[in-house]
């Protein structure tokens, strides 16, 4: 007897809920009914019932979300307070390493080897040269979060460790947040999709219609933040650099140069000044060849112009006579008669005693 009566106290509980819900249902679809007919009257009442459609849709979702928590809730604590669900950490890893290696390209190819058996791949790979002419190369790998210490401890030992740095982020808090946030939006879509389907008038549907939009486009910025989480957590990131090292390192260790060493030097700077001087005279080459050519042409044209040009006449060198004893200008001048203009007898020079001085050369001798 007690028996049966608990269970119409239950069976009564329940439809009472059934009521209660279907009552919040048809209160908003009177609501959206009463938007359509009063669009005509005033469009400030309007405004206000399309501003509250999505608030009594966002109401209805989260009551049907309470709603199924409880009802799905209520078997597990009979006679106390049920103990949450354990939530799983969730980490996000990262790692930097950078290694020194004799063959850059080895120890890539062992790297890349690590990754893949731990299930991961390469996510991206470059390679250069330093000024040195040493070989840099960098990977990043992407591997299983239960494989992240296997494999950086396969890439460490590689070749020589010059940096290291490893980070954990712990995000569960932020995952859990995203994944209330998705299924709360989810609920809320669905529940906007009935309200379109039982509204009538034009306007609640272009109104819906928005809403929907709006809210489809959050669900799935929501879920794009969802799968980031869930790959940067699920996958670890390990950056590796691998360099070669600089031929100065490698040659530090050498003992001093010796005769052998000084002979190939000496025999190595030969071959550069034998090949420098090739280059010089490859360069001029080509000038010497065009002055040889120059010359070769240019006596023949020398002996025509010669032939052609008339000879110049040669003029007999005059007779020099030999000055007097006397200083003076040669020939003596003549001085003038005042009188009739012509030149007046020369007069013949007389020594310190009075005597006619004697004529230069010839005309002494034709006068005696």
């Amino acid at each position: 007897m007690h028996t049966s009566r608990t269970n119409r106290r239950t069976a009564g509980a329940a439809r009472r809920t059934a009521g209660a819900l279907a009552a919040l249902s048809l209160a908003g679809a009177l609501a959206l009914t009463g938007c359509g007919m009063g669009a005509d009257d005033s469009s400030e009442k309007s405004a206000g019932l399309r501003a509250d459609a999505p608030q009594a849709a966002d109401e209805a979702a989260r009551g049907t979300e309470r709603g199924a928590n409880g009802s799905a809730a209520a078997p597990a604590k009979p006679g106390g307070v049920a103990k949450p669900p354990a939530v799983r950490s969730h980490v996000i890893r990262t790692a930097t390493l950078a290694v020194e290696a004799k063959d850059a390209q080895r120890a890539l190819g062992a790297a890349r080897a690590a990754a893949v058996d731990a299930g991961g791949y390469v996510g991206s790979e470059s390679t250069r040269r330093d000024e040195g002419g040493a070989m840099v190369s960098q990977v990043t790998l992407r591997v299983p979060a239960d494989g992240f210490d296997r494999v950086l401890a396969a890439l460490e030992g590689g070749g020589r460790l010059l940096s290291r740095k490893v980070d954990a982020q712990d995000v569960t808090q932020q995952v859990v947040d995203v994944e209330s946030r998705v299924k709360s939006q989810q609920a809320s879509v669905i529940r906007v999709r009935e309200m379109m389907q039982r509204a009538s008038a034009l306007s609640d549907v272009v109104m819906l219609e928005g809403e929907l939009s709006r809210r489809q486009a959050e669900l799935e910025a929501l879920l794009a933040q969802q799968e980031s989480l869930k790959d940067r957590t699920s996958l670890a990131t390990i950056t590796l650099s691998v360099s070669e090292p600089a031929p100065a390192e490698e040659g530090a260790g050498e003992s001093d140069p010796g005769f052998g060493d000084a002979l190939a030097g000496g025999w190595s700077a030969f071959v550069a000044v034998v090949r420098w001087i090739t280059l010089v005279f490859g360069a001029v080459l080509p000038f010497l060849v065009l002055a040889v050519v120059l010359l070769v042409v240019r006596r023949p044209l020398l002996r025509a112009y010669r032939k052609v040009r008339p000879a110049r006449p040669v003029r007999a060198p005059e007779p020099v006579r030999a000055p007097g004893p006397q200083a003076g200008p040669w020939p003596p001048r003549h001085p003038q008669d005042p009188a009739s203009g012509a030149p007046a007898a020369p007069v013949a020079p007389v020594t310190a005693g009075g005597q006619p001085a004697p004529r230069a050369g010839g005309e002494a001798a034709a006068e005696d």
